[in-house]
């Protein structure tokens, strides 16, 4: 499936920038089962310093603010090939080795909640694989889906004791249960192709666990699937900040206003063909 993605962050600033800086994870990854076909980045009141590939192999655009600036916008736009793998990626990649994401951090430390979550699992007997859809099924009973409800801050302890979040917190929860469990388990951010519409609210968030024999494989906690073709991988790592689209620092403003576009749709074949 070809997939063609239009995104664009727009931030207004109260006062006019004294110096910024920010660290953006907006370009897909080069992985099993999804090729960049075209891919390109813009930027308006900021410019590019350098880039490069971070310990998880990260594609990162390191980005100054123009000083005096008003106002920043990014727009990433490209085209995306994707296959059906079930959610296998397979092998390892990156610098970090496959124990460092049986580590908690900050945000997947499991408390009370998350443990009695991992109490209600039910082992299944036709392997791993099963039995990790068990838990992405039990988290999704349990906390609902819910926008608004928590922030990038949120750890996935307090979205399980409160019982609702979104996408991110479902996954740092289910990251939390894995790793309890012993089993490597990774974030994910990137794009999802909505079936009803073009138009998206905000960039999608999943996890990855390690299984023997398959690799990392995929779990969507959110829609209790594993990911398929509408889904783009963007960046991975230990929990949300590592893969944070938009990281950084500025001085002298205050962010004033914050506006997300985002359309994913599948290009069909003529138009692959013009």
């Amino acid at each position: 499936m070809r997939l063609s993605i239009r995104h664009t962050t727009h931030y207004r600033f109260a006062e006019p920038v004294a110096h910024g800086i920010q660290r953006l994870r907006l370009t897909p990854k080069e992985t099993q089962g999804q090729e960049i076909i075209e891919w390109n980045m813009e930027l308006e009141g900021a410019r590019e310093q350098f880039s490069y590939d971070d310990q998880n192999f990260n594609h990162v655009s390191l980005v100054s603010v123009e000083e005096g600036a008003k106002e920043v916008v990014v727009t990433c736009s490209g085209k995306v090939d994707t296959h059906d793998r079930a959610g296998v990626i397979g092998h390892h990649a990156g610098h970090l080795p496959l124990w460092a994401f049986l580590g908690q951090t900050e945000l997947t430390k499991p408390g009370p909640k998350i443990r009695e979550l991992i109490n209600a699992v039910e082992r299944s007997e036709e392997g791993m694989v099963a039995t990790l859809h068990n838990l992405s099924a039990v988290i999704r009973e349990n906390v609902e889906y819910g926008t608004g409800s928590t922030g990038v801050t949120t750890t996935g302890e307090e979205a399980a004791a409160e019982g609702v979040g979104v996408c991110q917190d479902h996954a740092h929860i289910f990251i939390s249960a894995a790793r309890s469990l012993e089993i490597p388990a990774r974030y994910v951010s990137g794009y999802l192709m909505m079936n009803d519409r073009v138009e998206q609210e905000a960039t999608h968030a999943w996890a990855e666990a390690w299984v023997q024999g398959l690799g990392w494989v995929g779990f969507d906690i959110s829609n209790g699937i594993s990911p398929d073709p509408r889904y783009v991988r963007v960046a991975t790592g230990r929990d949300y900040r590592d893969a944070a689209p938009i990281t950084g620092i500025s001085f002298g403003a205050v962010t004033e206003d914050l506006s997300v576009n985002l359309a994913v749709e599948q290009q069909l074949e003529e138009q692959q063909q013009q």
